[in-house]
């Protein structure tokens, strides 16, 4: 790795997210007229039913659908389920738990499992793979990471968040996302032969917000005053960063070796960190709000670390 590869990744990846991010922090710093917690919980509606499905339906339309492509979203679903049950050992069955509310160790697990998938990983797969990466983002965002949380998540938030074990999976609430029906209807279009270059030049230029809103809603869901993270948080950021993509990178050799672009970028889109809208889910199913945003936090801070050294392992 040289010197101008990490000098090009600084200007294009790093600099480009740390501003957006500084940016939501300082807006719920100063512009205190809006409360953040509900300008972020704005935002983040604003991009899944305005600005995410356009931009899916473009990256669907227009990839080359081939089985290399669909192992990304395969790596990604067994790294996510690997780091998530080794949380959940450490959380719910180990003294590391301790005296955590239920509330608390749900809202560190999930942050834990779940990362920025498509809002961190899309620039940062393009940078690497140029517009491929850009599909793999996109498939392993809508065929592992969003069912996943869909589904496995809310049943985590709903039944180990909570005493007495109470609330139901939304398996259906997949159903009525409108990023899915985004990507579901570009697969549609890729697979049916139809020239629409100029719908997807247009759905690609809509979707271009969707990244820049999401990245300055993470710095609104951060706790800038108290970023002293406890030693649950610290776990959980390591996992999502470095345990977490090495199990990955090991099912990937196990089950696809000899590796190539597309598995090495499902490895890196396990090292994403947190998920954007982990501070959001977790004040939508009664989580602990702050210890979300803080591995949220950390683990975008630590990333910028980690993300050079999985590069050089993986290239």
């Amino acid at each position: 790795m040289t010197a101008e590869f990490l000098y090009r990744l600084f200007l294009q990846v790093w600099l480009p997210i740390a501003l957006l991010v500084a940016a939501g922090g300082l807006w719920g710093r100063f512009r205190t007229e809006a409360p953040a917690a509900q300008l972020r919980m704005q935002l983040n509606r604003l991009v899944v039913d305005v600005f995410a499905p356009p931009l899916l339906f473009a990256l669907s339309a227009q990839a080359v659908i081939t089985w290399n492509l669909l192992t990304v979203p395969l790596i990604v679903a067994a790294g996510i389920l690997a780091s998530g049950g080794l949380l959940y050992l450490m959380l719910y069955r180990s003294p590391l738990g301790g005296n955590l509310a239920r509330q608390t160790k749900a809202a560190i697990l999930l942050a834990g499992m779940f990362g920025n998938i498509l809002f961190m990983g899309y620039p940062t797969l393009t940078f690497l793979y140029g517009d491929q990466g850009g599909s793999y983002a996109a498939f392993a965002d809508v065929l592992a990471g969003t069912p996943l949380l869909w589904t496995l998540g809310v049943w985590i938030a709903t039944r180990l968040g909570h005493e007495g074990n109470h609330g139901a999976s939304l398996f259906r609430t997949v159903l009525k996302l409108p990023p899915i029906w985004g990507f579901v209807l570009g697969f549609a279009v890729n697979f049916s032969g139809i020239d629409i270059a100029p719908l997807v030049t247009a759905a690609k230029f809509m979707g271009q917000a969707t990244i820049p809103i999401m990245l300055f809603t993470l710095g609104l869901s951060i706790p800038w005053g108290d970023l002293k993270p406890c030693k649950q948080t610290a776990v959980a950021v390591a996992v999502k960063l470095a345990v977490g993509p090495l199990m990955a990178w090991g099912v990937a050799h196990l089950a696809f070796a000899p590796l190539g672009d597309a598995q090495y970028a499902a490895v890196i889109e396990i090292s994403m960190p947190t998920m954007i809208m982990a501070a959001s889910f977790a004040d939508r199913f009664g989580l602990d709000v702050r210890a979300a945003a803080l591995t949220a936090g950390w683990s975008s801070v630590m990333f910028m670390l980690t993300l050079p050294v999985w590069i050089m392992l993986l290239r």
